[in-house]
């Protein structure tokens, strides 16, 4: 059953879709439920479009959308505790910080960052496929969430909770003048080992296996990638709906 807040979270939507393209065009929506700002930024996958110029500024409580173009894939991810110039679009991100640049026109963020992931099909009625992962860390709440149409299991992705309240001491990135825990690393990024990273003689989903850190991650977070080969209960399928990324989606 959707939550009463989640329902009005798509009554928004819907309505801001409502603004012209064709009804059968996939919408990429991003909606701030944090009580802060977000940045979002994207990046395209290699030879893909960029949107929006790669970043954008969400207010608390305010939502945007975007028209996906056929067959577009890529990540979205927030930025947190961000200064920009507003005549250069240079400045710094706490978290998922993309070199600098309020704009990240293809760039990556830097890890720590929750990211959602999404590869549309090259047609209507081709599957499109899309998660949430921790791969490469944590530093805010997500959810991906298909809505308005929409065929096949169309569950939601992510990682609701938030988990620099249990990351680990070995994890933590820490910042503020009350040195709170601002993003936690992946295990991959804090130790550098293959047995995290999968890389190396623990290169195949047969020799790389969960780890502490990973399950730490799973528990917490069951509907995001906890570490490379989490593909079973990690990516999720849908045909012909459009998408909402929600920072903070726990916060009412």
């Amino acid at each position: 059953m959707v939550s009463h807040s989640l329902r009005m979270v798509f009554v928004l939507l819907v309505a801001l879709l409502h603004n012209g393209g064709p009804s059968e065009a996939a919408t990429l929506a991003l909606y701030n439920r944090c009580h802060e700002p977000v940045w979002p930024g994207i990046q395209p996958s290699a030879g893909k479009p960029i949107l929006a110029r790669g970043g954008l500024r969400l207010l608390p409580n305010q939502a945007t959308s975007l028209r996906f173009p056929p067959g577009w894939s890529g990540r979205v991810w927030g930025r947190q505790g961000c200064d920009f110039d507003p005549a250069t679009g240079r400045g710094h991100c706490a978290t998922g910080d993309c070199g600098g640049n309020l704009y990240c026109n293809g760039l990556g963020g830097t890890p720590p960052a929750t990211l959602a992931e999404i590869t549309l099909g090259q047609s209507p009625n081709a599957q499109d496929f899309y998660d949430v992962s921790l791969v490469d860390g944590y530093n805010l709440a997500i959810s991906m969430t298909p809505f308005r149409g929409g065929n096949g299991r169309c569950a939601s992705a992510g990682c609701v909770r938030d988990l620099n309240e249990v990351c680990p001491a070995g994890l933590a990135v820490r910042a503020g003048a009350d040195n709170r825990v601002v993003a936690c690393k992946s295990a991959c990024s804090a130790f550098g080992s293959p047995m995290y990273c999968c890389t190396g003689s623990f290169g195949t989903p047969q020799q790389c296996k969960p780890t502490a850190y990973s399950k730490l991650f799973k528990t917490a977070c069951p509907r995001a990638y906890s570490y490379a080969y989490d593909d079973p209960t990690s990516i999720l399928t849908c045909t012909g709906g459009s998408y909402v990324v929600i920072f903070c989606p726990h916060n009412h």
